[in-house]
């Protein structure tokens, strides 16, 4: 038996949330376009006979400018504390900038960093090449390994390569089981996702949500849930003209919570407004961003 933790860390918006859901072969982490979706270092468990990998995907780390973006580089560090190897991703379409000198600075010297280029998809065999050699000067990582995490193209490599790394010969959950996340989380994160993608650019990430109540009759699921902005403004976009928009953030949200959940789902959503609500303690703690 071979186990152990990886954490999967870059800055925010370079794939590590579609690399897990890769790598697992099924979303346990929501994505969107928007940086800094992930909000919590989730663990996501890869089974393979004899083998069992616990991913953490974390935070992107950023220069913060409000208490919540100070909470999510802090997450993001501490879980590179006690794991085995750190996947750093890197969008290879993109060039190294500061951006990247600040995260590798942030883990390097601690652990075996296997470098990941995502998003090779887009480019050539011979352009791949020349970027892996280009990524060998910036510092010594122990693998460099390119991957389109969307196509999932070589995914099985990297997890050949990450079994390297494994220290441990014990199982640390079922098999069955591919997250720790409770599931009032992952019904929150849902509702948040379809949000995102519903209001493209429109909303910037001062949204969240949480869900209020839940409450299972025979084989149906009675949810409430609260998407939280900082300003009414946003507010009238959630909710859209004449409730348009609410209304199939909710048809979108409640799609996916059945088949997460392998039931019936009556679905209430409401909007509430909270001024700075990311720079405020109280809320961060009742919305879940405190340390554990």
């Amino acid at each position: 038996m071979k186990s152990g933790f990886i954490a999967i860390v870059g800055r925010p918006n370079v794939g590590k949330s579609t690399l897990m859901n890769a790598i697992l072969n099924k979303k346990v982490v929501i994505t969107s376009n928007k940086p800094q979706t992930t909000r919590n270092a989730i663990q996501g468990i890869y089974h393979e006979d004899e083998v069992q990998i616990i991913f953490i995907d974390t935070p992107g780390i950023h220069k913060p400018n409000h208490k919540l973006g100070t909470y999510l580089n802090k997450s993001a560090y501490n879980s590179t504390n006690s794991v085995d190897a750190i996947i750093l991703i890197v969008d290879i379409n993109s060039p190294w900038g500061k951006g990247d000198d600040f995260v590798l600075d942030k883990i390097k010297n601690t652990k075996p960093i296997i470098l990941v280029l995502n998003k090779i998809d887009k480019l050539k065999k011979e352009d791949i090449l020349a970027k892996i050699d280009e990524y060998k000067d910036k510092y010594p990582f122990s693998e460099i390994v390119p991957v389109s995490a969307l196509k999932k193209d070589n995914i099985k490599t990297l997890i050949e390569v990450m079994k390297k790394y494994l220290t441990d010969n014990i199982p640390y959950y079922e098999k069955n089981q591919i997250t720790n996340q409770p599931l009032t989380f992952r019904i929150s994160e849902i509702i948040r996702e379809k949000a995102f993608i519903k209001t493209k650019e429109e909303v910037p990430h001062s949204l969240t949500c949480v869900v209020d109540n839940i409450e299972k009759k025979k084989n149906k699921y009675f949810i409430q849930a609260s998407i939280i902005v900082d300003r009414e403004s946003l507010k009238k976009i959630i909710i859209g003209k004449n409730g348009s928009m609410i209304k199939e953030i909710g048809i979108n949200s409640r799609i996916e919570l059945e088949n997460l959940l392998d039931s019936k789902v009556y679905l209430e959503l409401y909007v509430k407004v909270i001024k700075k609500w990311r720079d405020k303690e109280k809320y961060l703690q009742e919305f879940g961003f405190h340390e554990e």
